[in-house]
């Protein structure tokens, strides 16, 4: 398998995005997981740009880092100084990286309207920037921005640029698409070009804006590129930079090559979803390959096939990336779709069972009450466990009340009391919060917190209400979604009533139930003693 250098730009491309900022500590939480990923490369922001930085590679030196090389970024030194005494340069050094990265203008028109300097100037920035790293002892990787760009325009001098970086001795080469708007054919016939004209490393850096860059990338890896740049979920400026969560996946699984070490590739996903939510973003549920939507079925023909051979309507096996199949319920669904989620409560249970048939009709009974169980199997699981005697009552609810304050005389709007009964101990706790479901949420953990630590691991990360039946005006039904995560795991819940807050209050103790069987039942990390909790409540 030919090896291919993944080189993760999530700390600086990443962080150059819409709603996106990184503290130090999310950054080193993001440093320690991509290794343990097994990436060779994690560029983590340019330390002359903001003092945050410059803290950030003072304290990663302290990491025991296994796998991966921490590069500093920056530009190369500015025009008409030394190299010495350009304080950019200055700031890379005092970064104490082993290795640097240095990004010089590739499009003779960014030169000299951009730059405003001549083309000859810009050739001796770069080959005087790369000289003195190597000088330095470093590992330097020239990103040769616009390289694309600048080769249609004049390829004679886009090619000049990477002589230049080359003959001063760098390390690699990386060819960057940093418009976006380049065609996979145009990728491959220049990269090829590149790689026959040097050689030494050729990388590839490509951008999103025309929805090409993880094609781009793989384009680039078959004309001879060995080093790949991106981000994690493609999260980056504009568009976005080629996804390293598809990128991965495609080259390995695909093509043959090796990216990651094998065995880490079951962390794919979880490392994905790690990163959306250090970095507070939603994730992306339809994303190739780590998406809880990418091996997603609904009933009817694909379930009922992908049931008797994954084959027929799945490229890969899930599990290799870290996800997991999912058959998606409905009111159309088969015994074969229902048979599915069935099996991960009790695997004995077969499609002609009598048991069967009653979930499927009470699936039909719920959903005609208006419940929809497309992409709230979780709460639909936990309907499973009761008709099969496996469901387990980890809480009762005594009482609960919401009172909702003026908005304008408190910065707190709402508050909650509940009463809860664990076994045959009681709790009552009250909270706070941004209205009555969030203060409700939040009584609801405070109380169950003490028996079940947990439940901390647990947070809402979205929260949906549709109105069923608009004739009905404020009587009408409500349904509510809500969709929780503990950072490895997502599931969404659901609740149905006139109230909004009784459909809430059913789609939290669903999910916060959910948590507690999923940390029992695969982990062991419910309380032992939780048979003598409820012994008496039974």
């Amino acid at each position: 398998m030919k090896k291919i250098y993944v080189y993760d730009s999530t700390l600086r491309d990443g962080a150059q995005a819409q709603g996106i900022s990184f503290t130090v500590e999310d950054k080193l939480k993001i440093v320690k997981r991509l290794d343990k990923l097994g990436l060779d490369y994690i560029e983590a922001g340019n330390p002359g740009s903001n003092p945050k930085d410059l803290e950030f590679f003072q304290r990663v030196k302290n990491l025991n880092l296994k796998n991966a090389k921490i590069i500093a970024f920056g530009s190369t030194r500015r025009a008409g100084i030394k190299v010495e005494d350009d304080d950019n340069i200055k700031s890379l050094i005092k970064a104490g990286t082993s290795a640097i990265a240095i990004f010089g203008k590739s499009w003779d028109f960014h030169v000299t309207e951009v730059l405003k300097t001549t083309l000859d100037e810009n050739l001796s920035m770069i080959y005087d920037t790369v000289r003195y790293l190597k000088d330095q002892g470093k590992e330097v990787v020239f990103d040769a921005e616009l390289f694309f760009e600048g080769y249609k325009d004049n390829p004679g001098y886009a090619m000049e640029t990477l002589k230049a970086a080359y003959s001063a001795g760098a390390d690699c080469l990386c060819l960057c698409e940093t418009t976006g708007g380049s065609f996979p054919t145009e990728i491959y016939e220049v990269t090829a070009k590149v790689v026959k004209e040097f050689p030494t490393v050729i990388g590839i850096h490509c951008h999103n804006d025309s929805g090409m860059a993880v094609a781009n990338t793989i384009m680039a890896v078959q004309a001879g590129a060995v080093q790949v740049q991106g981000t994690m979920n493609g999260i980056g400026e504009r568009c976005g930079n080629a996804n390293l969560c598809t990128v991965i996946p495609n080259l390995q699984l695909k093509l043959g090559y090796r990216c990651i070490p094998e065995e880490n590739m079951k962390y794919l996903s979880s490392a994905s979803r790690y990163l959306s939510e250090v970095a507070n973003i939603p994730h992306d549920e339809r994303a190739p390959y780590v998406g809880s939507s990418a091996f997603a079925h609904k009933a009817g023909m694909h379930s009922d096939a992908v049931g008797k051979n994954p084959k027929t309507y799945e490229h890969i096996d899930p599990s290799l990336v870290g996800n997991m199949r999912t058959i998606l319920m409905s009111e159309v669904a088969g015994r074969s779709a229902v048979l599915n989620l069935v099996n991960h409560v009790d695997s004995s249970i077969t499609k002609d069972s009598p048991v069967t048939k009653k979930i499927l009709e009470r699936l039909k009974e719920l959903e005609y009450e208006g419940y929809q169980y497309e992409g709230a199997e979780s709460s639909f699981e936990l309907e499973i466990r009761k008709i099969l005697g496996k469901y387990k009552e980890y809480f009762q609810l005594g009482e609960f009340k919401v009172i909702v304050n003026e908005p304008s005389l408190y910065n707190i709007n709402s508050s909650a009391m509940i009463k809860i009964k664990v076994g045959d101990q009681e709790e009552i706790t009250a909270a706070e919060g941004d209205g009555p479901v969030n203060a409700l949420d939040k009584a609801l953990r405070k109380a169950l917190e003490r028996f079940y630590p947990q439940i901390k691991e647990m947070k809402l990360t979205d929260f949906k209400v549709r109105v069923l039946d608009s004739t009905s005006a404020t009587a009408a039904k409500v349904r509510v979604l809500i969709e929780s995560t503990d950072g490895e795991e997502v599931w969404t819940t659901i609740g149905v009533s006139t109230d909004i807050i009784d459909a809430s209050w059913k789609a939290l103790v669903d999910s916060i139930e959910y948590k507690l069987i999923k940390d029992f039942e695969e982990n062991g990390t419910v309380k032992d003693c939780v048979e003598d909790l409820f012994h008496s409540a039974e």
